[in-house]
Order: structure tokens, then C-alpha cells, then sequence
């Protein structure tokens, strides 16, 4: 594994965990007692607290690539075995 494999794999972890933590919490104007803008969509959130979204994906994100990395670091699933790659 280089940088960029790591660096890649990171990317698509963050994204995927992006997409799973965005809905969390979210409350239309209507739910939450407020008056929509005009021309707001009636689906739109009213506080979607995207700066705390962000921070909690990247740290299930670390967390993640974290067990990803030391999988393959330690080769604890014997994949370089099953692909014909000598450990070393």
C-alpha cells in the first residue's frame, strides 16, 4: 500500500461516511415551529449543521481507515496469501 492507494481509500471512506451522517438530526422549517423562506423548498432543513457533520465524518473516517489500514498493515485477513503475494 502507498500514499496514493491510502489516499484514495481514505477519500472513498470519508465520502461513503459523509453520505450516512448527513441525514442524521435533520428538521424541516415545518418541523421545527419555523416559517419557510420564500421559494424554500418545503423539504429543506432548517439548521443542517454541516460544520459538525463534517467533524463527525472525519472522525468516523479516521476511525475507519484506522482498522482499514491496520488490516492491511499487519496482513490480518492473509490476503497477500490468497492473491500469491509474499509477505514480508
Amino acid at each position: 500500500m502507498n500514499w496514493f492507494n491510502n489516499t484514495v481509500a481514505f477519500v472513498v471512506i470519508y465520502m461513503v461516511t459523509l453520505f450516512c451522517v448527513l441525514p442524521i438530526g435533520v428538521r424541516t422549517a415545518e418541523e421545527a415551529g419555523e416559517a419557510p423562506l420564500p421559494g424554500q423548498a418545503t423539504s429543506a432543513p432548517a439548521n443542517p449543521r454541516l460544520a459538525f457533520k463534517f467533524l463527525l465524518t472525519l472522525a468516523i473516517s479516521v476511525l475507519l481507515f484506522g482498522v482499514y489500514y491496520a488490516i492491511g498493515y499487519f496482513d490480518l485477513l492473509g490476503l497477500s496469501e490468497l492473491f500469491g503475494r509474499n509477505a514480508v
